[in-house]
């Protein structure tokens, strides 16, 4: 479980820079690394794309995540 959160806060750390500048405090990292830890896997799964080691996870991680934040950008109007 704390394998599990700790890469979630460093891909939402990760995503929090390369989407936005900044991230969105702590809790909302974790979660958003999180959450986009599982868009990432579908994506992953949908294109047969394996995942090794803890830096594959986080790197599936970060382009869920990356998914989930664009989406968000784009529902907000580009904020």
């Amino acid at each position: 479980m704390l394998k599990i959160l700790f890469a979630g806060l460093i891909a939402g750390w990760l995503t929090g820079k390369l989407m936005h500048g900044r991230g969105y405090g702590v809790l909302a990292d974790i979660l958003l690394g999180l959450i986009g830890a599982v868009i990432g896997q579908w994506v992953f799964g949908q294109l047969r794309v394996p995942v090794h080691g803890a830096i594959g996870f986080i790197a599936m991680a970060v382009v869920g995540a990356v998914i989930l934040v664009g989406a968000i950008h784009l529902l907000r109007g580009g904020r």
